[in-house]
């Protein structure tokens, strides 16, 4: 069992606390085409979410009256220090990609009601532009602004009932982990890379749970401190939470002027 330190006295490499965010921000609109965009950053991690808006559902959901969200992830080849091949160029997806795609995928639908969505889909696409760890937890992140951004603009047009209410709430994620003994809030790759626990928490706003994914690196982790990493990846998704907020109100005052 590693003993773990209290959070906040411990002082990070790039000068955070170990409980504290690295810098994020939300950029909306960000795609001029998409009918939903964000362009994510946590610190140096980048993330471009594109929602895009169809009248109609997959054949299999035809006349159930409901409607469906979904999502793909990708990194651009030179997103990390080293040039990747395209998957695309490699003819498969790998395993990875497909992993973090349905649980992008998973994550939104959790927050949707789909009846409120009616007969429609929404594709969301995550593209990682640099990668500094935690491109899955900024995806999920910058997927729900830019998701509601195309219901709204599918309300605008119609497709959507004004009265509908297709969100349910709100969603983010962030990385924790043990590192050195020590519980730390959104992992940078530097020290995603040597933690001794790695952790991936999404949770709705009102602080329950939709997937925990952790994993002893070295020496298996005891309830305490899986219950220290919950606490702080909480803490971390309400501060999220504030920042979705506080882009998607930003946006309605715009509006309103």
């Amino acid at each position: 069992m590693t003993e773990t330190s209290e959070p906040t006295t411990i002082i990070r490499a790039d000068g955070r606390t170990a409980a504290q965010l690295r810098e994020v921000t939300i950029e909306r609109g960000w795609s001029e085409h998409a009918e939903g965009s964000a362009l994510i950053s946590f610190g140096k991690t980048k993330v471009l979410c594109t929602a895009s808006f169809t009248n109609g559902v997959p054949r299999w959901m035809n006349g159930k009256g409901k409607g469906w969200v979904t999502a793909e992830y990708s990194m651009l080849p030179r997103a990390t220090n080293t040039r990747n091949d395209r998957e695309a160029v490699k003819g498969r997806i790998g395993g990875r990609t497909h992993e973090i795609s349905r649980l992008i995928g998973r994550s939104l639908r959790a927050v949707v009601d789909t009846k409120g969505l009616g007969e429609n889909t929404i594709q969301i696409d995550c593209d990682v532009l640099q990668a500094d760890g935690g491109t899955r937890t900024a995806a999920i992140t910058g997927a729900y602004v830019a998701l509601a951004d195309a219901i709204e603009w599918a309300r605008d047009k119609k497709f959507v009932g004004q009265r509908a209410q297709p969100l349910i709430d709100t969603v983010s994620a962030v990385s924790v982990g043990i590192i050195d003994g020590s519980p730390m809030l959104d992992l940078a790759y530097v020290e995603d890379v040597r933690a001794e626990t790695d952790m991936n928490v999404v949770a709705t706003g009102r602080g329950l749970f939709v997937e925990v994914q952790g994993t002893a690196e070295g020496a298996p982790f005891d309830r305490r401190e899986l219950d220290s990493l919950l606490d702080l990846a909480l803490a971390g998704t309400a501060e999220l939470t504030r920042i979705q907020q506080r882009v998607l109100a930003e946006a309605i005052a715009a509006a309103g002027e």
